[in-house]
């Protein structure tokens, strides 16, 4: 059973989620609205009293808005994962959101079916963006540009420009196009000190990730059990010190870890 808190200043919001949920256990895990909450406020103390799995949460409240009460109940150990839902499709709600602490984003208007599966999903310890905003998040932490709905989204950063170059080499730029290409999409030095601490069935699981398969596609990729799927990325994330699945694939790209 997967305890829920829903938090929505919007009464008639919070019941509609809750009807949806109730049907969950139609085809898999149940899921039990254990409390709602109506402002962010009321959330970040009834996290602490229900203990819940994960958290349902509105961006626009009185009292405190999801954001800052995301960055609340994150900041806690044992926390909850935080699934954002909203009617706005900007990009200051979607990284002011993440970067607070959310471990998901969706839009209100999403299909029954998809919150669904987006709260199993964060029970499991997983991370899941709605399909349409994904390139944002890619392109605003690469310094690329992505068709966005909502405001400007902030300054990506930028990469060190005092990295020493190697002793006696020419610059790659200088010597041919392709040198140059191939020395962007090579992994920072960082990055590779930090992959190579994983081992070969980690970096596996790892890159699989940072492509979009799901734990279970990567099992069906690899030939193993969904417990050893998740066995590696755990361990992965731990070693290279990320969070979850949507900063792993953030860190893959700042760091040119793919292409």
């Amino acid at each position: 059973m997967i305890r829920v808190l829903l938090v929505d200043d919007q009464a008639m919001i919070r019941t509609g989620f809750a009807a949806i949920l109730s049907t969950a256990d139609l085809d898999g895990e149940a899921i039990e609205v254990v409390g709602e909450a109506a402002d962010g406020a009321q959330a970040v103390t009834m996290v602490q009293e229900l203990l819940p799995d994960v958290v349902l949460m509105d961006v626009q409240m009185p009292v405190m808005d999801g954001i800052e009460a995301t960055r609340r109940i994150t900041a806690e150990d044992g926390a909850p994962a935080v699934l954002v839902l909203t009617t706005f499709d900007r990009d200051d709600y979607l990284f002011s959101t993440l970067d607070a602490g959310a471990s998901g984003f969706l839009l209100k208007t999403a299909e029954a079916e998809t919150l669904i599966n987006a709260v199993r999903v964060l029970a499991r310890g997983d991370a899941l963006l709605a399909p349409e905003v994904t390139r944002r998040v890619i392109a605003r932490n690469t310094g690329g540009s992505a068709d966005g709905s909502g405001a400007e989204s902030p300054s990506a950063p930028t990469r060190s420009a005092d990295a020493a170059e190697p002793a006696q080499a020419q610059h790659p730029s200088a010597a041919s196009p392709d040198a140059a290409a191939a020395l962007d999409r090579a992994p920072t030095p960082e990055a590779q000190r930090a992959l190579n601490l994983l081992t070969a069935r980690e970096r596996d699981v790892f890159d699989l990730v940072v492509q979009g398969l799901s734990n279970r596609q990567i099992a069906e990729r690899l030939f193993l059990g969904d417990a050893t799927v998740k066995t590696h990325l755990s361990n992965a994330l731990m070693k290279l010190q990320i969070r979850d699945r949507i900063r792993a694939v953030i860190w893959a790209y700042e760091n040119h870890v793919v292409g």
